[in-house]
């Protein structure tokens, strides 16, 4: 068995913290019940990129007790939880290559290696797992059935893919099924964006002028968070659509050039580069804090902040403080990676249960189904998507209606009106 992981020794406390995360995961625990039994995935090589918390843990364990052997790295070098990644190689028998704080060379050197075991089935978050596989020849991995995509970033990519005609292989976005995009985003996102804030600098966000660059589900998330906490809230958009459901949520929308004068926090979550620039910098008041929570380190310019700066130094973890060459000081947190994962543990387990039953039953279905699919993006299928909820809500004791028989011979009818 091969691994690149910290430290072996810090599996004991990794397995006790997932152990933690699957107190909250009740429909991930039944789907590993029933892949226990019936083993849909026997034969199959996983190779994943995502993660390394305590809730991918249990993901990958439930694929394994699918009967697949599954290769695990990270998706971002700043978001491997070490204990976690410890524990899965010493108490779960699974290949885990993946170190907090890795450089460059090294991350992509993990990736490769989940790609050694010539793996069927590729789990990817953000699509770097995938884009390696088609930067290099088409036999070299000819033999991936099909594959899935976690997060809103890597299915843009994807799609950009597939239009192309370049995509070698059928993928499911798991990122645009209902029981991941409307929870995870939202509410996961949200929570665990001011949780590494509120860790990696202490700050008190009541009565701050807190600037979200776009409003997405991730963005809404984060904004209504950021309102409980008593923030006021400045939402950038260039959508005019999302723009405007920002006003008519009660939030002020500003261009990011104006919002730059007045912000005390700033936050970007676009999934699209160079946010905040050099304009915006030389715009700031002193002490600002510049963090982001899209999935890649782009969304702001820091090439222009080193540009624009005469020191810098980490004053607290994760927390870079540089100085302009006017004195004036600009807080970078987390090295402009997902602050969510670099300063705090992720989402909740409780969305992510959702989120990781959709990767888990769409692994499945593309074990079964892949020979009928196209080589293109697909949504997860309606079925899972509802199953997902219906067990959820059963795991937290709520109970809905059911159509009459009446009612459903009506909604499927256009003769009778008022």
């Amino acid at each position: 068995m091969t691994y690149d992981i910290k430290n072996i020794n810090l599996a004991k406390k990794g397995a006790l913290r997932i152990e933690w995360a699957k107190n909250d995961m009740p429909v991930l625990k039944l789907i590993k019940e029933r892949f226990t039994k019936e083993k849909p995935l026997k034969g199959l090589t996983i190779a994943c990129c995502l993660h390394v918390t305590t809730e991918t843990a249990h993901l990958a364990q439930v694929l394994k007790e699918g009967g697949a052997k599954v290769f695990l790295c990270a998706s971002n070098p700043l978001s491997t939880q070490d204990d976690v990644a410890a524990s899965l190689v010493k108490n779960s028998g699974i290949s885990v290559f993946a170190i907090k704080g890795e450089d460059t060379k090294t991350y992509y050197n993990h990736i490769k290696a989940v790609l050694d075991p010539k793996p069927e089935i590729t789990m990817d978050d953000g699509a770097d797992l995938v884009s390696t596989i088609h930067q290099r020849s088409p036999q070299e991995h000819s033999n991936i059935i099909a594959g899935t995509e976690e997060t809103t970033t890597g299915v843009i990519r994807l799609r950009a893919l597939a239009k192309e005609g370049k995509l070698r292989y059928p993928i499911i976005a798991v990122n645009d099924a209902l029981t991941k995009h409307l929870f995870d985003n939202r509410y996961g996102t949200g929570q665990s964006t001011m949780d590494g804030i509120i860790r990696a600098t202490n700050k008190l966000v009541a009565g701050t002028n807190f600037v979200v660059c776009g409003y997405g589900w991730c963005g809404k998330g984060l904004s209504m968070r950021a309102k409980g906490l008593g923030a006021k809230v400045i939402v950038v958009e260039v959508n005019p659509l999302r723009a405007l459901e920002a006003t008519m949520d009660g939030f002020e929308v500003l261009p990011i050039n104006d919002a730059s004068k007045i912000g005390d926090i700033f936050v970007t979550v676009t999934g699209d580069i160079n946010v905040i620039r050099k304009e915006h910098f030389l715009a700031m008041k002193d002490a600002v804090i510049v963090a982001n929570t899209g999935h890649f380190n782009v969304e702001i310019d820091i090439k222009a902040l080193d540009s624009l700066s005469k020191a810098k130094r980490i004053i607290r973890d994760f927390v870079e403080e540089y100085t302009l060459k006017d004195g004036k000081r600009i807080f970078l947190l987390g090295e402009g990676r997902l602050i969510n994962l670099a300063a705090a543990e992720g989402h909740p387990a409780q969305v992510m249960d959702m989120s990781f039953a959709n990767q888990a039953l769409s692994a499945e279905y593309v074990a079964k189904n892949h020979r009928c699919m196209e080589k293109n993006v697909f949504k997860v299928p309606d079925d899972i998507d509802r199953n997902i909820a219906a067990l959820k809500l059963k795991a937290m004791g709520i109970k809905i209606d059911k159509l009459t028989k009446e009612q459903e011979k009506y909604l499927a009818s256009w003769e009778v009106g008022t």
